[in-house]
């Protein structure tokens, strides 16, 4: 299995630092606790709202760069901190999904997580051409505007709109997802070192809750590809550093 980011991404968003894991052996039983990143979350808003958070001002040009209104579109990360702002917590949905979802809020920056068994591999995020395919959350089918970035698999289907706006029901975490790919991706003046820190966060915090070894990289121009799911031996040493706690 294959993940990159196309050449006219990297060419657009030159700042752009993703971070990329991938693991087996999820389940839906683990007791996930993410009180220590909600509590830098809530720090961090105490200085001051959301959208004044250098990592999401970031992305807030990224959406107007691709020719939308931030504030009617927002990243992930943002409509994540605004809601907990707003409301102070955030609902459970899978223990997956909630680790996630807290580390976002901690690093205010986009994660994504796919179930690897609806993907058609490879996943690249591109460009759409506009006959892609994308799932709703409520069974809709919808199709991605052209030159509107989206994580696109072998087989048309986009498993995400708006690059890190919105994610697609296909592909969503369910309680019978065993593997998963997690991406992290970050546009601001730290994102390398943000990225770095949230990759190996997440690395540890899978190993503590589901006794896992992700696979982990950062991706950069050079190295934009993620080979993950083959025997190491098949592996490209040559795609993309690997990423270890505390390095």
């Amino acid at each position: 299995m294959y993940f990159q980011h196309s050449a006219g991404i990297w060419r657009d968003f030159p700042a752009l630092a993703p971070g990329v894991l991938y693991a087996e052996g999820i389940t839906s039983q683990a007791e996930v606790r993410v009180d220590a990143f909600a509590a830098a979350a809530k720090a961090r808003l105490a200085d001051g709202p959301e959208g004044e958070r250098p990592e999401i001002q970031a992305w807030r040009r990224a959406f107007t760069q691709m020719g939308l209104k931030p504030t009617q579109y927002r990243c992930a990360s943002e409509s994540l901190l605004r809601r907990f702002r707003k409301e102070g917590s955030l609902p459970r949905l899978h223990p997956l999904v909630d680790l996630c979802n807290a580390v976002s809020l901690a690093f205010a920056t986009p994660v994504a997580v796919f179930d690897a068994a609806k993907v058609a591999w490879p996943l690249e995020v591109r460009y759409a051409a506009g006959d892609e395919d994308y799932l709703t959350f409520g069974g809709d089918t919808e199709h991605p505007l052209p030159g509107e970035v989206i994580f696109a698999d072998q087989a048309g289907r986009a498993h995400a709109r708006r690059w890190t706006n919105r994610q697609s029901g296909l592909s969503g975490v369910r309680d019978s997802t065993a593997a998963v790919l997690i991406v992290a991706e970050a546009l601001h003046e730290e994102a390398a070192s943000d990225a770095r820190e949230l990759t190996a966060t997440l690395t540890a915090e899978l190993g503590a809750f589901w006794s896992v070894t992700p696979s982990a990289a950062l991706l950069t121009p050079n190295e934009p590809g993620f080979t993950f799911g083959v025997p190491a031996q098949l592996r490209q040493a040559s795609y993309a550093r690997p990423v270890t706690p505390g390095s």
